[in-house]
Formats: C-alpha cells, sequence, structure tokens
C-alpha cells in the first residue's frame, strides 16, 4: 500500500533513529502515567529512540498536571485534553487523528498507561518494526494473563462468540507501534471510532503480532468497570456489523429451512401414516410455523440493520476530533 510505506532504513529516515509519538489514553490516572513515562525513558535511551510523549486526558475532572522528572530519550510531553470522557477507544482515535494532523515522526507507539502493557517490550515492538515489510503494523499479543479465573472463563467464552460472528479470533489489545503514513488511512476509518485494533483489522492494513507477557498495574486500582469492559467487547464485535450481520443472515435463514423442512415431514406423517398422535401434528405443526415466522423476521431485521449501518454517516477521526478537544498542555520541558 503506497500510503503506509514507512521510513527507509531498519531505523528510520535516511538511516536515523527511529522517532517515537507514544499516544497513551489516560482518565484519572495520571500518577500511573507519570511512573510509566519515567520507566519508559531510559528504555527508549539505551535502544536509541527519541520519542514525544502524547498523554490524551479522557475527561478527568479538573486538569492534572503529571511531573515527569528529568527525561533523556522523551523530548516532550504534552496532554491533550478533552471536553469529555469517551471511552479509551475513542481517546486513542482522537490522538491518532491528532498525531497525524500535528505531530510528523517515523512511527507512533500506542500504549495503556497503566503499566500493563511493558516498557521493556517495546524495544521488541521497534526490532519487529524494522524486520518487517513495509507499512506493517506491529501488534504486542499477550501470551500470558494474570487476571481471575472468573473473568479467564468469560474472556474465553468471548474469544469463542467473537469468532463465530465476525471470523476473526480475539488475539491483541491497544498495545502496537503504528507506522505514521498508516495513520493517513486509520484517520478517516470510523470504525475507530469503536474499537482500535479491529479498526485496523476491518481496514486490512497488514500487521504481525510479537508475543509478550501482561505487566502489572504500577498503582491505583483498573479504572474500567464490568460494564465497561462489556462494552469494549460488543464495540469490537459492531466494527463487523456488516459481517455479523451477514452472518446471523444465513444463520437464521438456515433455521428457516430446517423448520420448513420439519413442518413438511410432520404433515406427511400425519397424512400418510398412521403414526401421528391425535392432536400432535397439528401443535407441532404450530410451533414450527411459530419458529418459522420469528425466524423469517429476524431475517428482515439483519438485511435492514445491515444497510442502515453502510448508508449511515459515521464519525471520520481526522475530520471530527477538532470537536472534543479542549486544548493542549505542555508539562515537559515546563513552560512555567
Amino acid at each position: 500500500m503506497a500510503d503506509c510505506e514507512p521510513p527507509a532504513g531498519a531505523s528510520g529516515r535516511s538511516g536515523q533513529p527511529l522517532s517515537l509519538v507514544v499516544v497513551i489514553p489516560v482518565f484519572n490516572d495520571f500518577a500511573s502515567a507519570e511512573l510509566l513515562i519515567r520507566a519508559l525513558d531510559p528504555i527508549l535511551q539505551a535502544h536509541a529512540l527519541p520519542s514525544k510523549v502524547l498523554l490524551v486526558d479522557d475527561g478527568s475532572p479538573g486538569s492534572p498536571k503529571p511531573r515527569c522528572g528529568s527525561l533523556q530519550a522523551i523530548a516532550s510531553v504534552d496532554v491533550l485534553r478533552l471536553r469529555r470522557n469517551l471511552g479509551h477507544q475513542r481517546a486513542i482515535a482522537i490522538g491518532l487523528a491528532y498525531v497525524q494532523a500535528n505531530m510528523p515522526c517515523d512511527a507512533v507507539l500506542v500504549m495503556d498507561g497503566d503499566g500493563e502493557d511493558r516498557p521493556e517490550d517495546v524495544p521488541r515492538l521497534a526490532q519487529a518494526f524494522a524486520e518487517s515489510p513495509a507499512g506493517t503494523i506491529i501488534f504486542a499479543a499477550r501470551t500470558k494473563r494474570s487476571e481471575s479465573i472468573t473473568f479467564g472463563i468469560f474472556y474465553r467464552l468471548y474469544r469463542v462468540l467473537h469468532r463465530l460472528l465476525t471470523g476473526f479470533g480475539v488475539r491483541v489489545g491497544n498495545f502496537s507501534l503504528v507506522p505514521f503514513q498508516c495513520l493517513s488511512t486509520l484517520s478517516v476509518a470510523s470504525e475507530m471510532w469503536n474499537h482500535y485494533a479491529a479498526a485496523v483489522f476491518k481496514t486490512r492494513l497488514p500487521y504481525r503480532s510479537v508475543p509478550t507477557q501482561r505487566g502489572t498495574r504500577l498503582q491505583g486500582t483498573p479504572q474500567m468497570r464490568f460494564v465497561d469492559l462489556v462494552t469494549h467487547g460488543l464495540s469490537a464485535i459492531a466494527v463487523f456489523g456488516d459481517t455479523v450481520g451477514v452472518r446471523l443472515l444465513a444463520a437464521t435463514l438456515t433455521t428457516a429451512c430446517a423448520v420448513f423442512m420439519l413442518i413438511i415431514v410432520v404433515l406427511g406423517l400425519r397424512m400418510f401414516t398412521g403414526l401421528a398422535i391425535p392432536g400432535w401434528a397439528t401443535f407441532a405443526s404450530g410451533i414450527l410455523v411459530v419458529i418459522l415466522s420469528q425466524a423469517l423476521t429476524a431475517s428482515l431485521i439483519f438485511v435492514f440493520l445491515v444497510l442502515s449501518g453502510r448508508a449511515g454517516t459515521n464519525f471520520i477521526p481526522i475530520r471530527d476530533y477538532p470537536l472534543f478537544v479542549r486544548g493542549v498542555d505542555r508539562v515537559y520541558p515546563d513552560t512555567a
């Protein structure tokens, strides 16, 4: 893809060190973000990865100002203030659109601010970036998770449901390295408003994954509630709404055909054999007719949902992100 060719050379443009912008969505968790930046800086310095950090403040109460101390590889830390809380997926979408419009670089590193995306894995992503074909987005794929047994059970059920409905397995999260030129595609992908990783798959940008382990939270407690986690999962499925609609349509039509054949079998038994119990054929046929009508109704609903979704006007990140931005604060170097 011509729009997604990464900079020349294994490092950056003309063999220069790979320059990064680190996008980190934050909501009421600036203490963890501070610790993450301080842990990330020496790793970036050791691997010659000059960087800038963009903290996307997802509507945190007040205007918290992180204290970053003295940094070496990180040249600046800016806080992009959003007008309201939108959720971390939409915060990432706005952050990437802002970077595409205002912060040219070689690649964008997307990571969560709580420390569960480990800074020590960043050089591995950068190495995979250098070794991959042109325009490849590098995702961190967690091979080991540390959640409770209950969460693990529900997560596995969700993975099965996701694959059945979309045809894609759940493999990666937000932690990734994106060639800057690929932002020109992602910044016009309306799917970004629902789910960042799913939007990459939907736009069919090339990607590869690097196995990583989940880190531990640096400070505080998780900000996402159970409802938020469910919404996050459903948002990933919603990105593939047309695929889900077609698969459900095929399933309901298959059910309708099976029910219709059963009705014929029941009527055949009633009319041409003496096997049917008196009243059984009428009762069974009535139930099957109800199921058939519901299946056909569901099919029509899925058809109209798919068509209406494709015809609607959606959020376009590069066009609409300024509506949600309250301002940008430079917090490092401190300009006060």
